[in-house]
């Protein structure tokens, strides 16, 4: 999508599809500095059509006063009351209205009130390139028609460009991640995802992007990775990608992801009902290759190392048995007593991996258990760490992205329930707490790093109406342009 800053120097004067302001209640109270449009927006709200309400929308279709052919009002509520919640909530409202008019371009002014312009540029960016996403992989039917040209009425100094162009790139990270996971199990496979990290290593010469095969998992004894994919014929794929922004010696952040393509629960196998949405079980992998898509566009200043442990979980006479034992490349044993609690099997090896990068961070993503689904829904990321300082700075980099997360426990007294009579751990740890036992499995595994662990089970996708949602790139993307800051 084409987005540019102009200078607001007469709305009214502006050429477009439809002219789009951003008003708060307050503002209905006082003029805007352009007669022609404010003495429209007077008309409109004496007739009680639009009373600046949050997320309220109302379009003019005919406004002879104005060059632009309608005029889009959209509210943002009490002034005192504006932050970058109800600014999110409203944008959406507006892009839904601009979708279900089928505009071709806009042309938006800015709201003069609490919010800093660069915040709201970098919000309407983002949310012009996600709210313009379809899928249309495996459809027949043509894509309705999109938003192709967005006016954003500002003045183009370098703070609002920089932000301009980071929410872009956000956004198409976000897309990347929807993308990935949205595709059915048979298009995206682990060999896909292979392909797609070289296709993005070639657009960058900061990107190197290297693939594992299972003979090299297997010289390196990852031995719990492999298990996971014993039952199928797709072959599993390690995937790194290592960017080079900052200096040589600078440690990388890195981020880890499960990359599941299809997950039946194995020899442990799930219902059927709802098991289509198994094809989300890589949303973690998928939220890593946007977040890398994003970086290598912004071409940020430090060096992030990106792994995706890619596998098919499948039964067979070749699956994993529950009971089996199998040994981790960090030379744990393991024993598997369901092969439904399958992600951390690929995710201990991966982390134990990353261990050679020597990172200054480590987040795993991971839609790990059912439980953080039971515990937070569909709002908030589980988010486990064994640093509390880390915890936090994820924290607040999800709450100023939109993108939310929420501590949980990681406490010694549950690493009791992965106790095994046969091998050094179990990989499941009972019907209590799940969630946490899971992150208790994985901490095990991370002892040398400081380390944080997104379960995005119930934040990855949406089952009405169904589709991906790309979280949380917002979230690791707004941590990294921190450490980039």
């Amino acid at each position: 999508m084409q987005i540019s800053l102009k200078a607001p120097t007469s709305p009214s004067r502006q050429k477009s599809a439809a002219l789009v302001v951003l008003l708060t209640s307050d503002d209905l109270k006082k003029p805007c500095g352009d007669d022609a449009l404010n003495e429209l927006i007077n008309r409109i709200h004496k007739r009680g059509d639009f009373e600046g309400k949050a997320s309220q929308t109302f379009l003019l279709p005919l406004c002879d006063t104005l060059s632009a052919e309608r005029l889009l009002l959209v509210g943002l509520g009490e002034a005192k009351l504006l932050d970058e919640k109800v600014f999110d909530k409203a944008t959406t409202a507006m892009f839904k209205a601009i979708r279900q008019y089928k505009l071709g371009d806009a042309a938006i002014l800015l709201n003069q009130s609490t919010l800093s312009e660069e915040s709201q540029i970098r919000r309407l960016a983002c949310g012009a390139e996600t709210s313009n996403y379809q899928y249309t992989a495996s459809l027949s039917k043509k894509p309705d028609p999109k938003l192709k040209k967005l006016v954003l009425l500002a003045s183009a100094n370098s703070a609002n460009r920089k932000a301009m162009a980071q929410g872009q790139s956000i956004g198409r990270g976000i897309n990347v991640a929807r993308e990935l996971g949205n595709l059915p199990g048979n298009y995206c496979t682990p060999t896909f995802l292979a392909k797609e990290a070289k296709a993005l290593g070639r657009k960058s010469d900061k990107l190197k992007v290297s693939v594992l095969d299972e003979k090299k998992m297997r010289e390196l004894g990852m031995g719990s990775f492999l298990s996971v994919t014993a039952g199928t014929d797709e072959p599993a794929k390690m995937i790194v990608m290592e960017y080079h922004g900052g200096k040589k010696s600078d440690k990388p952040r890195v981020l880890v992801g499960k990359g599941i393509t299809f997950d039946s629960g194995g020899i442990s196998i799930k219902p059927g009902a709802k098991m289509d949405e198994m094809k989300f079980d890589m949303c973690g992998a998928a939220s890593v290759m946007g977040t890398m898509t994003a970086v290598t566009e912004l071409e940020l200043p430090i060096n992030v190392v990106g792994i995706i442990a890619a596998a098919e979980n499948l039964p067979s006479g070749r699956a994993t048995k529950p009971g089996d034992v199998v040994t981790s490349m960090s030379g744990q044993t393991i024993e598997v007593l369901n092969t439904d609690a399958e992600g951390r099997l690929v995710l201990c090896d991966a982390l134990t991996y990353a261990e050679r990068f020597k990172p200054a961070t480590v987040i795993d993503i991971a839609t790990l258990t059912g439980a953080c689904v039971v515990a937070l829904g569909k709002h908030a990321t589980g988010l486990y760490s064994n640093s509390d300082d880390f915890a936090r700075q994820l924290i607040d980099a999800g709450e100023r992205s939109g993108d939310r997360a929420w501590q949980m426990p990681l406490w010694d007294e549950y690493q009791n329930q992965l106790d095994s009579n046969f091998a050094d751990i179990a990989n499941i740890g009972g019907p209590e707490a799940g969630s946490v036992t899971a992150a208790c499995f994985l901490a095990r595994f991370t002892k040398n790093m400081t380390w944080a662990h997104l379960d995005i089970a119930g934040t990855a996708w949406l089952s009405a109406p169904k589709g991906a949602t790309g979280r949380p790139v917002g979230l690791l993307m707004q941590y990294l342009l921190d450490c980039a800051n």
